[in-house]
């Protein structure tokens, strides 16, 4: 027994010294090899753990050297190998030309939960979001409830903090005006988080911390993560208190709503068609009534729709507006010409109503694209990911099969002078614009903020009527100016928010 102990403790030692050797030998090469190199055992897993924080910038430079397509080699035996793209011609092979060869993939969904779906669930999702999000009465209800917001709401906040030279986190005001908003136009429902006394959030940070995860999911391997569930420790215990938040908020809500519904026959706000109903769950309900084959099993499938709308337009509307700012306030000339097309298309800037809102920016053609320049440099969600059903040859040469995970990584894409120039770096709004003073359209896969093909945003004409009427009400009345030394760094997250915030000071004109 004695000796069969000893012969134990040997081989963890050796195994031991074998392991503690590859990672001193990854540490000691690792200038010397740089950030692609795959180490026996481990694979990349150093480089991605040691760049964890800079994850952004690591698929930059590994994208730069190996034209535009890399293979991320994860720990042996652990299935992590991610191909990462920002190549167009696979972007549109992928999302458009062999979309049925690419779902999600389970891993996806696994690692997303409800975000992954490919099922007929989600094909019903998208044809009730397109149907109703498409709707002129509806737009004419969305821009009401904006600018009901913007009014009551934003407009107050941003006054006081003027009056009383206050600092404040607009990147949080933003999300707050966001989630007021959507929670209007999805449940009908306005939780007043964009008050003068700014509420606790439980419902959004649980939401940042579910998406933080989502990241962490990606650069461990499987097993990593879920062992951790399964002890219920570190990150994935996070994310079992956020879904916990996040459930308790969104079946609260569906209760009110099955409630009030059953109060009120009939709907007070406003028709679509012959269905009457105040907000997209409203209608949702409605269908499920009508009988829909689809959708049918019960507040489950109410709580993903839901999610789904807040993850698609909460955070990333809010993170939009956010970099959208600190853009111009890093660039005042085009501030400058933003103000002057403003001046020239509106003559009391101070006067813009619901009304008069879908006209007037109509005819903002160097704001649409400002905005459009936005977000090439900061896509609100930094990447996306697919899986390969069957084996494939992208046109990049590289062949997938289906243990590999594809990641477009937006952030990337649109930072590559291959893809936009040698400029690709700077914010030039006025390459969006052609010779003729017309819009410069580029194709969907080299632009993939509202990705491309089937799964193309349903809800970016929803976006842009946020941001645009938030982008004029603050532009026309109001000069942001950044807190000096306050650090503007990208989060790793599912969605690009500024990790520490954005600290400015309002001045009013």
């Amino acid at each position: 027994m004695l000796k069969l102990h000893i012969n134990h403790m040997g081989y963890f030692e050796i195994i031991l010294l074998l392991i503690s050797f590859v990672f001193v030998f990854c540490y000691s090469f690792h200038k010397k090899h740089g950030l692609s190199t795959n180490w026996p055992l481990v694979g990349m897993l150093p480089a991605l753990l040691k760049n964890h924080s800079r994850i952004h910038d690591l698929f930059i430079e590994l994208v730069e050297k190996s034209q535009l397509t890399f293979l991320v080699k994860g720990p042996w035996f652990t299935n992590m190998n991610l191909l990462v793209t920002v190549d167009p011609t696979n972007a549109h092979h992928i999302l458009s030309k062999n979309f049925g060869n690419y779902p999600k993939g389970s891993k996806f969904k696994e690692i997303f939960e409800i975000l992954g779906d490919d099922s007929e669930i989600w094909q019903y999702h998208r044809k009730m979001a397109h149907s109703v999000l498409g709707h002129p009465k509806f737009h004419q209800f969305l821009v009401e409830k904006v600018w009901e917001k913007i009014e009551t709401g934003l407009i107050p906040i941003l006054n006081r903090a003027s009056e009383q030279r206050l600092e404040i986190d607009l990147q949080d005001l933003f999300e707050r005006f966001a989630f007021d908003t959507i929670s209007v136009v999805v449940m009908d429902y306005d939780p007043g988080c964009l008050c003068i006394d700014l509420p606790s959030l439980p419902f959004s940070k649980a939401l940042h911390d579910a998406e933080e995860v989502i990241v962490y999911r990606h650069v461990v391997p499987t097993c990593v993560w879920k062992f951790q569930r399964w002890l219920g420790i570190g990150q994935e215990k996070k994310h079992k208190e956020a879904w916990k938040i996040i459930d308790d908020f969104i079946y609260g809500c569906i209760s009110k709503k099955r409630e009030e519904m059953h109060r009120n026959s009939q709907s007070k706000a406003y028709k679509v068609g012959n269905e009457l109903g105040a907000d997209l769950v409203t209608l949702y309900m409605d269908e499920v009534r009508n009988g829909a084959e689809i959708g049918s099993n019960g507040d489950k499938f109410l709580r993903d729709t839901i999610l789904t709308f807040f993850a698609a337009g909460q955070d990333t509307t809010g993170a939009a507006l956010s970099w959208f700012f600190y853009l111009l306030s890093k660039n005042p000339h085009v501030l400058f010409k933003i103000k002057e097309e403003l001046d020239t298309i509106i003559w009391d800037r101070h006067n813009i109503s619901s009304r008069s809102f879908d006209e007037l920016s109509n005819k903002l053609i160097y704001l649409h694209v400002a905005i459009f320049e936005a977000l090439r440099l900061y896509p609100p969600v930094p990447f996306n990911a697919k899986a390969p059903a069957e084996v494939d040859t992208l046109p990049s040469g590289h062949k997938v099969d289906p243990s590999m995970q594809i990641i477009f990584n937006m952030y990337a894409m649109g930072r590559m002078k291959s893809i936009w120039g040698e400029d690709c770096c700077e914010f030039k709004p006025g390459r969006w614009i052609l010779e003729t003073g017309k819009i410069r359209h580029e194709p969907s896969y080299k632009f993939l903020a509202f990705n491309s093909g089937p799964r193309t945003c349903t809800g970016k004409n929803m976006s842009l009527t946020i941001m645009k009427a938030t982008i004029m009400t603050i532009i026309s009345r109001y000069n942001i100016e950044p807190v000096q030394g306050h650090p503007i760094v990208p989060s790793q997250s599912v969605v690009l928010h500024m990790k520490h915030g954005f600290k400015t000071k309002v001045v009013s004109y």
